[in-house]
């Protein structure tokens, strides 16, 4: 952590985020919620160097890695959605609502990657 200070509002923006994951796999359908439930979802402050490397954009807010729901097993990694705090308050401008809500889609967003949907597909869920 940089300071005190940035490790409050680390705190925050965590403690917010972890609300609004719980808030939204909640409030999915029955079916969905249990699929939702199986992803364990992360929450970093932005993509690692490494990533970054791979060709990820530093300004990501979140990430889907793993294999899609229907093709579980044929990646080495287990399936995992990545949200990157810092950047999603970034994209917010610093408002509380304005992040929750971001939270919320990137959220949505990444398990629909998940759900085997593509950008196409997000995108006229409204959620590209």
């Amino acid at each position: 952590m940089r300071d005190g200070h940035d490790k409050k509002v680390w705190i925050r923006l965590l403690e917010e985020a972890q609300a609004e994951v719980h808030a939204t796999t909640a409030s999915l359908p029955a079916e969905l919620r249990a699929k939702a439930l199986e992803i364990p979802v992360v929450f970093e402050r932005a993509p690692s160097r490494a990533l970054m490397r791979d060709g990820i954009a530093g300004d990501t807010m979140g990430l889907f890695v793993g294999s899609a729901f229907a093709d579980e097993g044929l990646e080495p990694l287990p399936p995992e959605i990545i949200l990157y705090l810092d950047n999603i308050w970034e994209d917010a401008a610093h408002d509380a609502q304005e992040y929750r809500f971001q939270v919320r889609q990137t959220l949505l967003h990444e398990l629909g990657h998940y759900l085997g949907l593509d950008e196409g597909d997000l995108e006229q869920r409204e959620l590209g």
